[in-house]
């Protein structure tokens, strides 16, 4: 598919090796873990790059000097119920001064659909860059609703973070959302019958907290 503007595809060589980990059925649920945190914090650069920033006099042990602070832009970093929160902890190590919301979605086995049953966001979220973050953009009907309530709840900005999309995820959200952004680490050939990826990952809450 030609991709559109508004998805930034980050490739470098660290994400497509880590990407290959989280592929491996082999790979253990700690493991899984740990490297979905990692990926979402050397994606964060990309997504954050680009954040205002404004002068900071500082004294060094040696001397006086003028450095550099992120200026007045309020973060909110919003996972997806319940596979997003590795990737929330991935960025939080980045953004430690960031507000977290949480938004619960999930799937219908049956339907697809996306089911509502949770949010909790910042009282301030219209102030703030909303980082809405899950592992998987696949049919796009859960970072469609996501997105649904944080526009209505009143979220101006708001960036999508996945670690895996394809086409049918791509082309639900730039229908209904065609203003948001969003960063992925590759962009997969199809869904299945069933809804998932191909080829994927598998279940990425499954695999993340080793349930199934």
């Amino acid at each position: 598919m030609k991709i559109p503007e508004s998805v930034h595809l980050i490739e470098h060589p660290l994400l497509k090796h880590k990407l290959t980990m989280l592929r491996d059925k082999n790979t253990r649920s700690k493991e899984f873990r740990e490297i979905t945190e990692e990926m979402a914090m050397l994606m964060g650069y990309e997504v954050l790059k680009n954040l205002p920033l404004k002068k900071k006099k500082v004294i060094t042990p040696l001397e006086r000097t003028t450095g550099w602070q992120i200026s007045g832009k309020k973060l909110a970093i919003i996972p997806i119920l319940r596979a997003g929160i590795a990737l929330a902890d991935g960025l939080k190590k980045l953004l430690p001064m960031a507000k977290t919301g949480h938004i619960g979605i999930f799937r219908d086995p049956k339907t697809l659909k996306a089911i509502r049953y949770y949010h909790k966001l910042p009282k301030d979220i219209k102030k703030r860059l909303c980082i809405l973050v899950d592992p998987m953009l696949a049919t796009g009907h859960s970072a469609k609703a996501a997105i649904d309530i944080l526009k209505k709840e009143g979220a101006k900005t708001i960036k999508f973070l996945c670690l895996v999309s394809c086409p049918e995820g791509i082309k639900e959200i730039t229908k209904y959302h065609p203003d948001i952004e969003i960063y992925t680490a590759v962009v997969d050939r199809q869904l299945n019958d069933h809804g998932y990826i191909l080829p994927g990952l598998g279940d990425a809450g499954d695999r993340i907290f080793g349930t199934k």
